[in-house]
């Protein structure tokens, strides 16, 4: 991807990762607009960061989803980078009952949502000549956190469906990447400054630098060897990661 001159759409862009990306890429010179659902933090975005412009979206719903792409095309028609990095994280037990309707809306935000907001661009993103469509992943694609079993598991098919996109589209202008962040110290659970999670202005940086690249997956060096596990002895690091976990918890606050 080209990190300049750039019109960029980011779903999930008022907090965390997406916020961090969102202000990298503005001071950058891009054109970024942001997304959520709530209006108070796009407004607090925005204004911390002149030029910067908004919409409301919320992932969840194709008609919201629906009537953003039109607006975005009618007020950004430079529109080139589709960022789908909107989602979120909850814990779970699958040893017994899932809640189903927590699940539904998982699923529906980071899995579904990502889908059918680049299936509203994609034909715009054919117009450009080049345009790339981002997707957050997460490490979590390759290794699962047993707790977030759900979660994991949308990572897991927003991987398979990026490959698959990519390769239908190997013909056109359209590049399909990649972000597969680490745990990164987000409020996507809990900012706790806790030393195993990756400092986010660290992360930005690093992320910048690889999405530069012709790679087609953004990762950071120090989750390679997770990212490289999946294979036939995926289980032991699976069981030594998760068991890890078990001994010493993520943080999820007071």
């Amino acid at each position: 991807m080209k990190l300049t001159g750039n019109t960029i759409f980011i779903t999930g862009g008022t907090s965390g990762i997406g916020r961090g990306l969102a202000e990298a890429l503005h001071k950058l010179g891009n054109k970024v607009i942001i997304s959520g659902r709530r209006t108070a933090l796009l407004a607090e975005v925005t204004a911390a960061n002149p030029g910067m412009a908004a919409i409301t979206l919320d992932v969840t719903s194709l008609d919201s989803i629906q009537a953003a792409a039109r607006e975005l095309i009618e007020k950004h028609p430079d529109l080139n980078v589709v960022f789908n990095n909107a989602g979120f994280m909850p814990f779970d037990d699958v040893s017994g009952p899932v809640d189903d309707a927590l699940t539904q809306d998982l699923i529906t935000t980071n899995l579904l949502g990502p889908i059918r907001v680049t299936s509203a661009l994609i034909e715009h993103l054919k117009t450009k000549a080049d345009a790339t469509v981002l997707y957050t992943s997460s490490v979590l694609a390759f290794v699962p956190i047993a707790s977030n079993a759900v979660y994991s598991a949308t990572k897991a098919a927003l991987h398979s469906f990026a490959l698959s996109q990519r390769f239908q589209l190997r013909n056109t202008n359209v590049r399909v990447q990649e972000i597969a962040p680490p745990w990164v110290d987000t409020d996507l659970i809990y900012k706790s400054g806790d030393p195993r999670a990756m400092p986010l202005p660290d992360f930005i940086e690093q992320t910048l630098v690889a999405l530069a690249t012709d790679d087609p997956e953004v990762i950071v060096e120090a989750i390679r060897p997770l990212r490289d596990n999946p294979g036939a002895k995926e289980h032991a690091l699976f069981d030594a990661f998760n068991q890890s976990l078990v001994e010493n918890p993520i943080p999820v606050g007071a």
